[in-house]
């Protein structure tokens, strides 16, 4: 998401951009005149400080997370240092240099029972990676600043630049070998195309929007029905798709059952406009 919306605010223009990541620049080279990059650890309170001291940024957006499910549920204070020490110090920081602060969270706040869910509905996550997303939702609360939260939901699509597989990409690719893949039928999501996300979240700087906006697709649909629409965009063999419940499968996280945003706020006060899922495929692939 972080390279579409540097790919977006470029394209844009009148803005200065700084990238921030762990490590080197993934973005791809074609937009490196239009943004300066650092390698930070949002973990280091120092160093976040002083590179936000010496920018003054007039927006912060905190993308950064550990996302891996089971990897947080199994590295819980790694998984808290990050998420919520790391978010803790980017709003300490913009604090200091009175930035407008934007934090992207998740679906998994929720625990599963009653979605679709607005935005006012309280959190109740049920597993430790959607607790460290709450707990940082709730430090926005307490701070200084004039913030807002994007809350997405499943994102799908591809990156710009080197990036982790998605559930889109993974189902393509195996059909396309002619191996048979297991996906469940009992979570139901809003999947979100990455591009989508960008541009809600710019229009919610454009917007000086504060507050909770959830920004997801408005497709209704559970990984297995994403897989069969896959295939058939694709004309691959969905007789290669097994329907199974995720009791099939001996994971470390719960995942909720059915979570998926209500985009009704976002659409009427950002104008907010997701793609469907079937036209977001094929924007993924084309040519």
């Amino acid at each position: 998401m972080g390279q579409y919306l540097v790919k977006g605010l470029v394209e844009e223009g009148g803005h200065q951009l700084l990238a921030v990541g762990r490590g080197p620049s993934r973005l791809p080279a074609e937009l490196a005149e239009g943004f300066k990059y650092y390698n930070t650890d949002i973990t280091d309170g120092y160093a976040v400080e002083a590179l936000v001291d010496a920018q003054g940024p007039d927006w912060v957006v905190h993308a950064a997370a550990m996302t891996q499910v089971d990897f947080c549920e199994q590295n819980r204070d790694l998984c808290f240092e990050v998420n919520v020490g790391g978010t803790e110090n980017m709003l300490k920081a913009a604090e200091k240099s009175q930035s407008r602060f934007i934090y992207v969270s998740t679906d998994f706040i929720f625990d599963g029972v009653d979605g679709l869910y607005e935005e006012g509905h309280p959190p109740g996550p049920v597993n430790w990676y959607g607790s460290t997303k709450a707990q940082a939702e709730k430090l926005m609360a307490d701070s200084s600043v004039a913030w807002a939260i994007a809350r997405t939901c499943l994102v799908y699509g591809h990156g710009l630049g080197e990036t982790r597989n998605n559930i889109v990409s993974w189902v393509k690719e195996k059909l396309e070998k002619g191996e048979p893949i297991k996906v469940v039928d009992d979570q139901v999501r809003t999947p979100t195309h990455v591009e989508d996300l960008a541009k809600g979240i710019i229009r919610m700087i454009q917007k000086s929007a504060t507050g909770i906006y959830h920004l997801s697709g408005e497709d209704v649909l559970t990984p297995y029905q994403m897989a069969l629409r896959t295939a058939a965009v694709f004309g691959l063999d969905s007789s290669l798709i097994e329907q199974v419940d995720a009791s099939s499968f001996s994971q470390p996280a719960r995942r909720p059952s059915r979570t998926g945003l209500r985009i009704t706020k976002a659409k009427n006060e950002l104008g907010f406009a997701p793609m469907g899922f079937e036209a977001a495929l094929l924007k993924m692939y084309q040519k």
